[in-house]
């Protein structure tokens, strides 16, 4: 799962299906969203893209999607943001968001 910077971001979500992990290395439920993205990217990597955020390094483009708490994730459609979730989620649940916006 690649890792961008808030230089490679806006390139990153114009086109497509695009699940943005806001994260931090020292953030525990971080650690565990990014086991579960890993399973879901094995399973969907043709219809999403999934990438992370470290929100130490770009606290900028955290504070612009106004990420006060992670992970946080956001899932962008074309380059809008359509949905937004604050905590740990499931993988069936992330797997139902997805399939519900292709």
């Amino acid at each position: 799962m690649e890792v961008i910077s808030e230089k490679d971001f806006q390139k990153t979500i114009e086109k497509g299906l695009v699940f943005v992990d806001f994260f931090a290395t020292w953030c525990a439920p971080c650690r565990m969203m990014g086991m579960i993205l890993e399973e879901v990217e094995e399973e969907l990597g043709d219809i999403v893209k999934i990438v992370k955020v470290d929100v130490d390094k770009n606290e900028e483009l955290a504070r612009s999607f106004g990420i006060m708490s992670i992970p946080t994730t956001i899932l962008f459609k074309d380059g809008q943001e359509i949905d937004k979730h604050i905590g740990l989620m499931q993988k069936d649940r992330v797997i139902e968001l997805i399939k519900g916006n292709v």
